[in-house]
């Protein structure tokens, strides 16, 4: 799903414009981008956690040269599912496949 076909199913679903609907994941994107770059989780009950995991400091080769780099240390935005909805994608991919069958 693309952030266009997003937009339509939640416009269409709510009743909203789509350009009302466009500010509002917008401006929801932005809130959660602007969370992580100053270290600060967000959590979503019963969706998942936006978090930010820290990767070490590693050595790392540069095969075209042959040489060795480091990698500094670095933080990275990760998401983190939530149980309940692990357990509904779970379940909705074993529904698809008993259909193929």
């Amino acid at each position: 799903m693309t952030k266009a076909e997003l937009i339509s199913q939640v416009a269409k679903s709510t009743g909203n414009d789509k350009s009302e609907t466009l500010t509002i994941v917008t401006s929801f994107m932005s809130l959660i981008k602007k969370s992580l770059e100053e270290g600060e989780n967000v959590y979503l009950r019963s969706f998942g956690s936006f978090i930010v995991k820290k990767r070490a400091e590693k050595k790392a080769r540069n095969i075209s040269k042959n040489t060795t780099i480091t990698v500094p240390e670095h933080n990275i935005p990760a998401f983190k599912p939530a149980r309940v909805f692990l357990d509904a994608v779970s379940k909705a991919k074993k529904k698809t496949a008993k259909k193929k069958k």
